[in-house]
């Protein structure tokens, strides 16, 4: 054995002697970035909204903003990103309620108000809490559309294989953590990575089991998720489905560099499916 092979086979022993909470603690340096303050309510955007806190599926207490929409319309169960909280979203949160569309947004544990510590696990159970606050509040997933951006597409798609809903919307969605890590740090993942981090987030193993419409957004200059993967993804998506690539866009400003053509895909796709024509 060489002695760059004893040194990656002590880290590696070490990594698993320290047990779960170590690899968890590599996905929060890696791929998690939560941020506890609230710099903001939709109330600085001129919204009305409700405070919810609520149980995800294994009992952590979660926080969340109600928008409401017009009578009639659907909801978006909007689940955002790896990085700080719902407070970073309200930009986002008035352009829906522009749409007409009730939307509900929450932060997963660990993130803003909501307690807890994040994982890949929690955050299905947190998506998944989410949906059944919505239910008992009288709306069902045949009324929603599932919405994640990033992380969130992970997260969404999750929920879309357990519960269909009228449709779900993906954007900038990536295919793996694995293949992520190859992309960006090729060597340091191929040494280190794949025993390292527990979370996989594996949407290219997943999204060929979707039973519900699918719009994909993607930014054409996203240095983040390499716009290959939105084709791969789309590939392996069932029908029906829709990719709208979005020209100048990196990974944060899709909405704003799309523009009305964006939301124009949105209206599109929401009016198809939630009110299809008889």
């Amino acid at each position: 054995m060489t002695s760059f092979q004893r040194v990656t086979l002590t880290i590696a022993l070490l990594m698993f002697a320290s047990g779960a909470n170590a690899f968890q603690a590599m996905d929060r340096k890696y791929i998690f970035f939560p941020e506890r303050m609230l710099h903001a309510t939709p109330a600085v955007a001129g919204l009305t909204f409700e405070e919810v806190y609520f149980s995800a599926a294994d009992g952590v207490r979660l926080h969340g903003w109600m928008v409401p929409g017009e009578p009639g319309q659907s909801l978006v169960l909007f689940a955002h990103g790896n990085a700080g909280n719902i407070s970073h979203r309200i930009d986002n949160l008035a352009h829906f309620h522009r749409l007409g569309v009730t939307v509900f947004i929450f932060d997963y544990r660990g993130y803003g108000q909501s307690e807890g510590r994040i994982s890949e696990a929690g955050s299905y159970n947190d998506m998944r809490g989410a949906l059944a606050w919505l239910k008992k509040n009288g709306w069902t997933p045949q009324q929603m559309i599932y919405f994640g951006r990033s992380l969130g597409a992970a997260v969404a798609l999750q929920l879309a294989l357990e519960e269909a809903p009228a449709g779900l919307v993906l954007e900038s969605a990536f295919t793996s953590v694995a293949r992520m890590g190859w992309h960006h740090q090729p060597v340091t993942y191929a040494l280190f990575g794949w025993w390292a981090l527990s979370s996989r987030y594996d949407n290219l193993g997943k999204i060929g089991r979707l039973r519900c419409p699918l719009l994909l957004f993607q930014g054409e200059r996203d240095n983040i998720v390499p716009p290959k993967m939105v084709h791969q993804l789309f590939a392996q998506a069932p029908k029906p489905k829709t990719l709208y690539l979005i020209p100048g866009a990196g990974h944060n400003d899709t909405y704003n560099v799309g523009g009305p053509s964006y939301w124009k895909q949105w209206r599109v796709f929401i009016d198809t499916i939630v009110f299809p024509s008889e």
